[in-house]
């Protein structure tokens, strides 16, 4: 029999990605004691160099024979580089991009933790990538964004594949940052893409068919987090879902979750209207970032009653990584994940 006391409460929780804590070993150990029992995924925070996002990529991308600083303005979020003259991007060889060491290093870690007991044994050590796309978008001219995106997709999914010699597949889970692609949706970035929804989306798909058999994939969806603040605020969440449905249905195999983001003053049935027209696939939990620190359990409360009445069963979680605010703020915030549903 269902217990009144939890029935219709959101269930789970799930960590977008970085907690701006000392190293994962605190990360594991912090959010183990105070969400342990609710979370099915746990990242290793994204600590260190790591902890703003896709910044750390932006010097290998020196390292590259092939590359020179662009002979154009800078772009919105910096100096771009180009293609050199006379170079061949089918010939282009980036150098370890950092995330297979970096997961490699922080699952011993987890592996340890969890045969001590504390971290649960259904819960699967959580690996966090970019989309090519995202990396290459944003420092490259528009020109040779499409040929360098598609060398650096080739160097991160070998890096993918080789997390496999190491992570057992059923511990492991791949998510999809997926935040630049937002942008060009809203009309913000210009972009190489012709038919941007269908292209991005062609993309997503192209990703989540290549993690390995019996590996988890899910896709953070994300409008940005700069001072806790969107690239641009949604309207509601209808290019949420347009993106959502479109992976679930592209995807050969199993879509494991998606997460959206929800603005913490949006507690308005217009905002999640569109969200009855989710067609996810029947094993895909969904994740609602409405977790906001700001107003804490009473504000999510209302975030939560407002998205029930558009979709009946979600886990909860904050709009993005935690990784732009400081370390004091984070056990109040896992506390207000805890005080909002119920275990996973």
């Amino acid at each position: 029999m269902a217990n009144p006391a939890t029935a219709g409460r959101p269930r789970g929780v799930h960590l977008v990605g970085s907690v701006p804590l000392a190293d994962s070993e605190t990360v594991f150990r912090e959010v183990s004691s105070r969400v342990g029992d609710r979370l099915r995924r746990v990242p290793d925070g994204e600590t260190g160099i790591r902890s703003n996002w896709i910044q750390w990529q932006f010097p290998l991308l020196l390292e590259v024979p092939e590359f020179e600083s662009a002979d154009e303005p800078a772009g919105p979020f910096g100096a771009r580089l180009q293609l050199r003259s006379g170079s061949n991007a089918a010939g282009i060889q980036f150098p370890e991009l950092g995330y297979r060491a970096a997961a490699v290093e922080s699952y011993q870690v987890f592996s340890r933790l969890k045969q001590e007991g504390l971290i649960g044994e259904q819960v699967r050590f959580q690996v966090c990538l970019p989309t090519p796309l995202a990396v290459i978008h944003v420092r490259f001219v528009p020109r040779d964004q499409e040929a360098v995106e598609q060398a650096y997709e080739r160097q991160l999914l070998e890096e993918l594949d080789g997390l496999l010699d190491v992570i057992p597949a059923d511990e492991l889970a791949i998510q999809w940052d997926t935040a630049v692609e937002f942008a060009i949706l809203e009309g913000l970035l210009p972009s190489f893409l012709v038919d941007a929804e269908t292209e991005i989306v062609d993309r997503l798909v192209r990703l989540g068919n290549r993690v390995p058999t019996g590996v988890e994939v899910g896709y953070h969806l994300c409008y940005g987090d700069v001072e806790h603040q969107h690239f641009i605020e949604p309207v509601d969440t209808t290019k949420l879902v347009a993106v959502a449905n479109g992976v679930c249905a592209g995807v050969e195999r199993s879509v494991d979750w998606i997460h959206m983001p929800v603005p913490r003053d949006r507690n308005d049935d217009a905002f999640f209207a569109p969200l009855t027209g989710l067609q996810l696939q029947s094993e895909t939990e969904l994740y609602l970032g409405l977790v906001h620190l700001t107003d804490g359990v009473a504000g999510t409360e209302e975030r939560i009653a407002a998205a029930r009445r558009a979709v009946p069963m979600f886990g909860v979680a904050t709009e993005c990584g935690f990784g732009r605010r400081s370390a004091e703020t984070i056990p109040a915030l896992l506390d207000v994940h805890a005080s909002v549903e119920v275990p996973a």
